[in-house]
């Protein structure tokens, strides 16, 4: 199947004992949930840093306290959220290990690298964030703000170094099977991998996007209460800005990921496609079910898929037909997952240019200050949630679309997941323990967003000189 490969082309991990189903499912689902949890947080772990810093530089240029008001809630909220990715990360890191072992104990010298740069990288952010919040007013404003870029991007990098190793998973490089053995291991070839460029940027700019809308949501619903002063309006303005600068360049960015699946995964993109047969002139096909070997009820674009993969109608797409049933995808999960999230992508990008021509208008018109209808706060207040949809769905369909391969063509999920009994146990201690973590990270960011005034560090007296509402 591919030139590195010598030997068998589908690695199979002995074992005493295999998993049942329910053990398997359990893994699974177990992974899954974690995974689901955590990338939120990540996300806000990334994008948050960025929307600080901008507040804060712009608080600094204008010299408005508005601005360093925001930066400061907002750095003691990267502070919580930060701590609590540390947790769910590191739970994350222990899964790996004793859920799949057949993954970690065959490849952990393949995709070691990017988890080790990751392990530096967080380091790194831990050691500025702790002097970001700690130096307000001890440093001069201007050098307080450079403490913060290292977060950023520390917090980038760490990201970058983790879908790597995802992408290799759909795209191992980097070694060679012998006789079932990894030999001749390559780290840098692994983590540069074919699919590190479209996942990575993807999911960067899903992490700004993410937290932008989400951040913009909270100060959508304080405006539509009534709260128009300007504190709430910066803290409306400022993320939703960023948000959907980043929209368009994330479809764009989409569109390369999708281009990338028609050449080197085909099976994962017939299956997000809902492509059952190789040919030319194949439709776009939105909504429906699989079964009977076809996409059935869905609302079909003629030629459309095969205008997007090679700009013309006489591309060929390749099918489900090219590979046997048992290694198929699930086409509904996945299908449905990939529509909702291009959905969502678009209803982003709408906002921005309604943002747009809000502007634009008020510009024309020599309005005052800009004032957006209700109806536009309302969907800005849907938009939070809605890119958070669209990360997860964006997750299903990477993560659904390659089953049934834990490594793509080389490892099945079933080949890697831990023999041994029990996991349906682990499953449900992971869920009481996320669903404690949620409970604690709720009520405390909800205080920190409630109790006033905000201080300048957590030993220091509180900030005068601008009205805390």
């Amino acid at each position: 199947m591919r030139a590195l490969l010598s030997g068998p082309a589908v690695l199979a991990v002995d074992a005493v004992r295999r998993a049942t189903e329910g053990d398997l499912a359990a893994a699974r689902a177990q992974m899954g949930f974690s995974l689901a949890w955590h990338i939120v947080v990540a996300c806000l772990g990334v994008g948050l840093p960025v929307l600080t810093l901008l507040a804060e530089w712009y608080g600094i240029r204008t010299g408005n306290p508005t601005h360093r008001l925001l930066a400061r809630r907002w750095a003691r909220a990267m502070g919580v959220l930060f701590a609590v990715g540390a947790v769910s990360g590191t739970i994350l890191s222990f899964e790996m290990g004793l859920l799949w072992p057949g993954l970690m104990g065959r490849f952990g010298q393949v995709i070691g690298l990017p988890f080790a740069l990751e392990g530096i990288a967080f380091f790194l952010e831990a050691i500025f964030l702790g002097i970001y919040l700690y130096a307000w007013d001890r440093l001069p404003p201007r050098r307080h703000l450079l403490t913060g870029i290292p977060i950023v991007v520390a917090g980038t990098a760490s990201a970058f170094f983790v879908v790597c190793a995802n992408a290799w998973m759909n795209q191992p490089r980097g070694f060679t099977l012998r006789d079932g053995k990894v030999v001749h291991v390559d780290p840098w070839a692994a983590m540069l991998n074919p699919a590190s460029p479209p996942q990575t940027v993807h999911m960067i700019l899903a992490a700004f996007m993410v937290a932008s809308f989400l951040a913009a949501a909270v100060y959508a619903v304080a405006l539509l209460r009534g709260r128009r002063d300007a504190y709430h309006r910066a803290g409306f303005f400022i993320p939703f800005t960023l948000g959907v600068i980043v929209a368009p360049f994330q479809i764009v960015v989409g569109d390369w990921a999708a281009r990338f699946l028609s050449r080197y995964q085909p099976t994962k993109l017939a299956a997000i496609e809902g492509v059952y047969r190789t040919g030319s002139h194949v439709p776009l096909t939105i909504g429906g079910i699989a079964g009977d070997n076809r996409l059935k009820y869905g609302l079909e674009v003629p030629d459309g898929l095969s205008l997007l993969v090679g700009y013309r109608p006489g591309t060929v797409v390749r099918g489900l037909d090219r590979v046997p049933v048992a290694l198929r995808p699930p086409v509904t999960g996945v299908h449905w997952a990939f529509d909702l999230m291009v959905a969502i992508g678009f209803f982003l990008l709408l906002m921005g240019v309604w943002l747009l021509w809000q502007w634009w208008h008020r510009r024309r018109t020599g309005g005052g200050e800009l004032s957006m209808p209700r109806v536009f706060l309302a969907l800005a207040a849907v938009a939070g949630p809605a890119a958070v949809v669209a990360l997860e769905c964006g997750w299903t369909v990477t993560e659904l679309g390659r089953q049934p391969w834990i490594v793509w063509g080389v490892m099945s999920v079933r080949d890697a997941v831990n023999p041994a009994p029990g996991l349906m146990t682990g499953l449900w201690l992971v869920l009481v323990v996320y669903a404690a973590m949620t409970t604690a990270t709720v009520y405390v960011l909800r205080r920190l967003a409630r109790r006033t005034p905000v201080p300048q560090a957590p030993q220091e007296a509180d900030v005068t000189g601008y009205p805390v509402v």
